[in-house]
């Protein structure tokens, strides 16, 4: 399966022209690309991390780019992060939130207390870590009377999975609080919507199918096809598929979209 799509040429966009975005849980896979995406649209782009080296390493290949490393989790990171914008940009225009730890399947009942815990960091990432950067990040939108939010959900945030819990209720936490987000944030012009993937083409993806077809005893290309027939386009989401989406909410052309979910999962589950 692709993975990646060919780079986008300088110039060739200007959806984002003049904007000032953040991008948390700005990691190696989705992250890179909307840095790479964003920066083509115009945008001068601060990518967020938790890991130091994974935010100044994409920073690195996109000129102008900004590398901030915090801990959503954290308060005092996210503060600093807002005031690094300020110092930097003196505005901010789009705030996309990402962040969500790797995670394991696992079901309730057979959960240690590791797993518990475990449980617990990769909520308070997807959930409060979403709240913490709306808290601090959104009132620079506030200030001026413009913005537009996009939190990355999930179709595990309408679909719960057996040993997927822990991100499907991450998900659907950042789900409903962009509703709320949206009700609250919308008298001052400030938009909030979410993008929903579903699976996305990578390479954990796919050694998940090659696990899944050693286990049935069934070839890797039979586990692919029939996964794929299950799909109303017959392939798999990109990357950049999902990122395309995440700028349009965030461009002016969205302008009078607010509340609302895209799902990016061709056409693996209708909603």
């Amino acid at each position: 399966m692709p993975y990646e799509t060919d780079p986008v040429p300088e110039g060739t966009g200007g959806a984002l022209r003049g904007k000032v975005a953040v991008v948390t849980g700005a990691g190696p896979g989705l992250g890179r690309t909307l840095a790479r995406l964003m920066s083509a649209e115009g945008a001068s782009v601060v990518v967020a991390a938790r890991t130091a080296a994974t935010v100044e390493k994409i920073a690195a290949e996109f000129p102008g780019t900004l590398a901030f490393p915090a801990d959503v989790t954290s308060p005092a990171d996210v503060e600093s992060l807002a005031a690094a914008v300020t110092e930097r940009f003196g505005r901010l225009d789009v705030l996309v939130n990402a962040a969500f730890p790797g995670t394991h399947r696992r079901k309730v009942l057979d959960m240690s207390p590791a797993d518990l815990a475990s449980w617990r960091t990769a909520v308070d990432i997807g959930a409060y870590g979403t709240l913490l950067a709306c808290r601090f990040l959104a009132p620079l939108m506030v200030e001026r009377g413009s913005g537009s939010i996009v939190n990355v959900t999930s179709m595990s945030s309408r679909k719960g999975y057996a040993g997927r819990s822990d991100f499907a209720a991450g998900k659907a936490a950042a789900h409903l609080l962009s509703h709320c987000l949206a009700d609250e944030l919308g008298p001052y012009g400030v938009r909030v919507n979410c993008v929903a993937p579903g699976w996305i083409a990578s390479e954990v993806l796919d050694d998940w199918m090659r696990t899944r077809a050693t286990a049935e005893g069934v070839s890797y290309e039979d586990v692919l096809a029939r996964d794929l027939s299950a799909m109303a386009l017959r392939r798999i989401a990109t990357e950049e598929d999902v990122a395309r989406a995440i700028v349009f909410l965030a461009s002016d052309q969205a302008g009078a979209i607010t509340g609302a979910t895209l799902d990016v999962n061709a056409g693996q589950l209708f909603t």
